[in-house]
């Protein structure tokens, strides 16, 4: 018990590491960074560092103690900062990336887009999904959807729903965290769902594939 309790205080205090340093912020200039990062992370390739899930639980902290800063402006902001994100980093692998990889004429890169673009068809829906709550991954699946060519419409419904779960939700635990506890155990509960649930597709897919 005592373990336990120290990891999630530990969990807790990663998570919250911003919020002193946002609660120092204009709201307007709060708003604006946030949203920003978040658009970095998910949508140009070099925001893979940064920390979208501690900024996210920090700025929902920060909402939940500070009467200035609207939680619903907030979470608005979040979530169309998460989707155009996805959206942009998709575009910029159609766009950008698909043509590089079509250049390559080798058997070797043939088979391996062959295979990414099997994986996007099948189980493309589910890794959107689940790559929001994976840090780094998250920046780099939707290009990689993208250049595989996923169809368009299975990724504009993954992105909505990925961004709702990881932007509002996480932002939401934050904000809920010091007097609902279990608000952030049922968004790692949701978490693990995706997951899990884009590991047993690709694995009922690619069961099929052998017989």
């Amino acid at each position: 018990n005592g373990c336990s309790g120290s990891k999630e205080v530990g969990v807790m205090e990663v998570l919250a590491s911003f919020d002193a340093q946002f609660a120092a912020l204009n709201p307007f200039i709060f708003y604006v960074l946030v949203g920003a990062i978040v658009f970095i992370e998910t949508g140009l390739l070099f925001g893979f560092f940064l920390p979208g899930d501690s900024v996210l639980f920090s700025a929902g902290l920060v909402a939940a103690a500070m009467t200035d800063v609207n939680i619903v402006i907030l979470v608005t902001v979040i979530l169309a900062a998460a989707f155009f994100g996805d959206q942009v980093g998709f575009v910029i692998g159609r766009v950008v990336g698909r043509p590089y990889l079509d250049k390559r004429d080798s058997p070797r890169m043939r088979r391996m887009i062959a295979r990414s673009e099997r994986f996007y068809e099948q189980t493309g829906w589910w890794a959107v999904v689940a790559a929001r709550f994976f840090p780094w991954i998250r920046t780099f699946v939707p290009p990689i959807a993208g250049a595989s060519k996923m169809n368009y419409y299975k990724f504009l419904s993954a992105n909505a729903l990925g961004a709702v779960l990881w932007g509002a939700g996480i932002t939401l635990a934050g904000y809920y965290a010091a007097t609902l506890p279990w608000v952030k155990t049922s968004s790692y509960a949701i978490a693990a769902f995706f997951i899990c649930a884009s590991i047993v597709s690709g694995i009922v897919n690619y069961s099929r594939r052998l017989r």
